[in-house]
């Protein structure tokens, strides 16, 4: 609701001849409030001469690779040799599809070509500054090396242009786990296909201000691709499309390592390693401090690196990403596992920032809701519990402790009851 008017005016506003564009909005909107306010929107641009097309389904199956399956099956759809994928809060520039659409017709190896993310709200509170670090490293470094490298990277779900062929070819969207971008993106890689990174051009989306919202995309985040690690493991080892070095990387380098191996050991060493140091080590157990400090001092610096403008905000950025790797942990054991949760989908809650524009009446509801969620926020147990043991082995280092790291867990033990009590975020 706070983002549909300017993403589908920037859609609407893109730069490539008329008779060769269609825009399709697909709204999986259960509120049949929401879902007239975006339809009334399209007609309003279909008036102005605008190529546009309203879809909604009657059910979510598939979340969003069920939407984006069923609007490829239309009709009007078939003659497009190109497919720009856009999420509800991104707002790309007039110049998008020339920048992008370009590579693919120089090279028909090329499947996909990702652009970047630039975040309009950055500034909103110390939640999004925080996150942009964090996605700053992976597009300066993990997207533009594989890109480079012509090694492998995933789709981003969103601010990229697809070949219509090559997303066919691979197998079309699938709605098996909450990652259908990555999924996508690997039957792609392991059919042959390239990727390109286009770092030059950026796109215009939102943070997630409010931490339940980021709560809740960390989830996904975190479970999916362990998930889909799971399903695919032996569909990726039995490929004779591509070498085995690239099998191996997409399984050990970028699933295993990357979306599994780092959330565990973060959480099982800077909040369970390192504070059962102090309870007991001794003359029998011996940390050097290199471990819990330098090392891990030198690769935050060099994420940071990527953003430099918010170094002075790594003494909240450290502790906050040390927490969170218990969160993170538990979703991937989740998709390692097929939990429960698994395939629990939440759509991530924008609040909306300068850019955006609501309805009056929108925003009142709005303003209803805030309210009525600020007086039913519950505290989170696990993040308090965490606090709670993380500060009683500051309180022991500090009296039978020699290592003197009391003051980084002091930090730690601070973050985790910041977290558990709700105050992060846009309140």
């Amino acid at each position: 609701m706070q983002v549909y008017r300017v993403s589908i005016g920037a859609a609407c506003g893109l730069w490539w001849p008329a008779d060769k564009l269609v825009i399709q909005v697909l709204d999986d909107s259960t509120d049949a409030g929401i879902r007239s306010l975006v339809e009334a929107e399209c007609r309003r641009w279909a008036g102005k001469g605008v190529h546009i097309r309203y879809e909604n389904r009657s059910n979510r199956s598939g979340y969003k690779a069920g939407a984006l399956r069923e609007g490829l099956k239309k009709q009007y759809v078939k003659e497009c040799e190109f497919v720009a994928v856009l999420d509800a809060d991104f707002q790309p520039n007039g110049d998008f599809l020339r920048h992008t659409v370009p590579v693919l017709q120089a090279d028909p190896a090329v499947a996909l070509v990702q652009a970047r993310w630039r975040f309009v709200n950055a500034d909103e509170c110390i939640l999004t500054r925080m996150q942009e670090m964090s996605l700053d490293y992976h597009f300066s470094v993990e997207q533009e090396v594989g890109s480079a490298c012509h090694g492998f990277f995933s789709f981003n779900g969103t601010a990229g242009v697809w070949r219509v062929h090559a997303l066919a070819d691979a197998g079309g969207w699938k709605g098996r786990t909450t990652v259908e971008d990555m999924d996508l993106a690997v039957r792609a890689s392991m059919r042959g296909w390239r990727f390109v990174y286009a770092g030059d051009v950026q796109v215009r989306s939102q943070l997630p201000s409010s931490f339940k919202a980021y709560r809740y995309q960390q989830h996904r985040w975190s479970c999916g691709p362990a998930n889909l690690m799971r399903k695919m493991f032996w569909e990726i080892v039995a490929n004779r499309q591509v070498s085995a070095w690239k099998k191996l990387h997409v399984l050990y380098a970028f699933f295993l390592v990357r979306k599994v191996v780092a959330h565990l050991v973060t959480f099982l060493l800077y909040c369970v390693v390192i504070p059962a140091y102090v309870l007991v080590g001794g003359q029998d157990v011996w940390l050097p401090q290199y471990v819990p400090m330098y090392v891990s001092a030198v690769l935050t610096l060099l994420n940071a690196a990527c953003t430099p403008r918010s170094c002075h905000l790594l003494v909240f950025w450290i502790p906050f990403e040390n927490v969170m790797s218990m969160h993170r942990s538990k979703a991937t054991i989740i998709g390692l596992l097929e939990a429960s949760r698994a395939n629990e989908w939440v759509v991530t809650e924008k609040l909306g920032g300068s850019t955006t524009s609501t309805p009056a009446a929108a925003t009142t509801t709005m303003a209803k809701k805030k309210k009525k969620k600020k007086s039913s926020s519950s505290f989170l147990a696990p993040e308090i519990v965490m606090g709670l043991f993380l500060l009683y082995c500051t309180l022991y280092d500090m009296v039978f402790g020699h290592d003197h790291l009391y003051a980084y867990l002091l930090m730690h033990s601070a973050a985790a009851f910041v977290i558990g009590f709700g105050y992060v975020g846009s309140q």
